[in-house]
């Protein structure tokens, strides 16, 4: 089964980050694990990703409120493709911002007018057509496709959040 048509679901309301370097660990690998396991492997993963050090390295603080740090995923994503990461700021120019996600998919932080608020798990492109960015949203466990028009116009649906603020994407 594809991971992607499991359900599986963040288990809390600040692991968004997780679930998704997690899922991308799991589309990588075409593991579908149990709800039980991915629970397990998500919680752990936020641990680690909030922690004050990752893997050996020192952490730039962030507010645990507002759930994963953004250079956390980047590590976590390089770790899980192998490939050099970046994070982008996506608030002032969301064109360029959805431009690249269209090319070579990574992490989407999205939120209100003030603050970036869930994440989400932007795929890699399959085919030519520009049909939108297909997602992982990790609060619903689904798949969604977001619209260069959403995008641009800030007029998301994801988890109610509807501004691009951040994207981590690989380098280049």
């Amino acid at each position: 089964m594809n991971p992607l048509a499991a359900g599986l679901r963040q288990p809390d309301a600040r692991s968004c980050g997780a679930a998704s370097v997690v899922m991308a660990r799991l589309v990588r690998d075409a593991v579908t694990p149990t709800p039980a396991a991915f629970r397990r492997e998500v919680l752990d993963c936020h641990r680690r990703l909030t922690a004050p050090r990752d893997a050996g390295r020192w952490q730039v603080p962030w507010p645990r409120a507002i759930g994963t740090p953004p250079w956390a995923v980047r590590h976590e994503l390089e770790s899980v493709t192998g490939h050099a990461h970046e994070v982008h700021v996506a608030r002032w120019s969301r064109a360029a911002a959805y431009d690249r996600l269209a090319t070579a998919g990574g992490a989407l932080y999205v939120g209100s007018r003030t603050l970036p608020r869930h994440v989400l798990l932007v795929l890699p492109p399959v085919g030519d057509a520009d049909d939108g960015l297909c997602c992982y949203q990790p609060s619903r466990g689904t798949v969604e496709v977001l619209t260069r028009d959403e995008f641009v116009g800030a007029r998301l649906r994801s988890a109610g959040w509807p501004y691009p603020w951040l994207l981590v994407t690989p380098a280049g």
